[in-house]
């Protein structure tokens, strides 16, 4: 059920340019609100353009999130694997791993707003 979601999630966004107005996509409420990039401000965008191939203006939408896409995947194969085999599969990161993230995420979002 989940994969289906995502394939057809994948294919509206394949033939939706969320670089043009007019399309059904939501937008940042953080930004909405603010008007400042939060971490994942861009990633609509970063996905439309790898899903077409182009990796240079991915990395100019959101740099971090494609950077962690390698590792999401890597996380998406062991919880597909694990269910295949009939298991539950959480990994529960420790409070450092949590605060690491959270610290990159804040990074990030300070970085992207300034420059």
């Amino acid at each position: 059920m989940v994969l289906a979601a995502g394939a057809a999630g994948a294919a509206y966004l394949y033939g939706t340019d969320p670089h043009e107005p007019g399309h059904w996509l939501p937008g940042c409420p953080f930004r909405a609100l603010t008007g400042l990039l939060c971490p994942g401000c861009g990633g609509t965008r970063m996905a439309y353009d790898v899903l077409h191939g182009d990796l240079v203006t991915a990395w100019h939408d959101n740099a971090l999130l494609l950077a962690a896409t390698p590792f999401v995947l890597y996380l998406l194969g062991c919880w597909l694997y694990e269910g295949l085999r009939g298991r539950r599969w959480r990994p529960v990161p420790n409070t450092r791993v949590q605060l690491g993230l959270l610290g990159v995420a804040v990074v990030w979002s300070v970085l992207r707003n300034v420059i």
